[in-house]
């Protein structure tokens, strides 16, 4: 196999409660990654969107993660890749993530399928500490896995593939910029007892309901008490759009990983829509641009759409 073409989907991060180790793949909005091998060892990226993001592979989310897989098995070959980004750089709908991913799901698949699915995660995540300082998989693993997935562990990496419910995800990425790195650097250093048992309480209500088909369940569980009452004040009306989702009939939802994205979980999707043209009119009424997208939750992943 010489050439391959990717569809690499947008992921939720958190899940509202489990901050750094539950993520959901939706099926928009996605990225799209060419490969091609090469004969000689250059690394080259190219990007045709226009986010102005570095070509340079020890700068690039893509890039390093290609030169971390190249060095570790010594290879005479290398890659060139061409992005077509449709998932914004900072929406909170894992981005870097999409391009850490691909790189490593595409370089495997060329060199002839040497790593395992914890290993395409290890290399990824170089690619997201060196877009956010931090190596985090929350995005990760359900790019690479599909669904939803909990990271147990990242070192050593430890992935544990949960249910896919029959849900509908609507997520609305105003055009505000929240860095990942900022949205880090806000979180207090130290939290209350009390607030860690309600959080851990959501977050095992919330993968026993996920596990078991319980949709009120999950929807109870769809709470956190710790990270996102410090992050929504960095999102323009995020508690009024929490609530009016709320009434419309979501089970949940709240922050798509830093954000400013949000994102919401309905039953139907009817509701889902609803939702979507709410959230839109919201930012619409204060004049900010915004992109909604109503998908299910992505069963797969990472998919093949041309090979060579």
């Amino acid at each position: 196999m010489k050439k391959i073409k990717l569809k690499v989907p947008a992921t939720v991060a958190n899940l509202v409660c489990g901050f750094d180790i539950l993520g959901m793949a939706v099926h928009e909005p996605y990225d799209e990654m060419e490969f091609r091998l090469l004969d000689t060892p250059d690394i080259i990226i190219k990007h045709t969107d226009a986010f102005g993001l570095p070509e340079e592979p020890s700068g690039n989310v893509a890039g390093i993660v290609l030169l971390k897989i190249q060095e570790y098995f010594n290879l005479k070959t290398g890659f060139e890749v061409i992005i077509h980004k449709h998932i914004k750089p900072g929406s909170g709908l894992g981005s870097s993530a999409a391009s850490a991913a691909g790189a490593a799901f595409g370089a495997n698949l060329l060199l002839g399928n040497k790593l395992t699915k914890e290993e395409m995660v290890h290399f990824a995540m170089f690619g997201e500490e060196l877009a956010s300082g931090v190596r985090h998989a929350d995005n990760i693993a359900p790019c690479i896995y599909g669904g939803i997935t909990l990271v147990k562990s990242t070192n050593p990496i430890d992935i544990i593939p949960l249910s896919c419910p029959d849900l509908f995800a609507t997520a609305v990425h105003p055009q505000v910029e929240v860095k990942t790195s900022d949205a880090r650097q806000i979180l207090k250093k130290n939290i209350t007892l009390k607030s860690a048992v309600e959080q851990w309480g959501n977050i095992a209500g919330l993968i026993a309901g996920i596990q078991k088909n319980d949709i009120s369940l999950i929807g109870r569980s769809l709470n956190d008490v710790i990270i996102e009452p410090i992050r929504s004040i960095l999102i323009p009306k995020f508690d009024d759009i929490k609530e009016m989702c709320l009434q419309l009939g979501a089970l949940g939802g709240g922050i798509s990983g830093s954000g400013p994205s949000i994102f919401m979980l309905s039953e139907q999707k009817e509701t889902a829509e609803k939702i979507a043209q709410m959230m839109k009119s919201v930012y619409d009424k204060i004049e900010i641009e915004s992109f909604v997208y109503v998908s299910k939750i992505n069963p797969a992943g990472i998919q093949i759409i041309e090979e060579k």
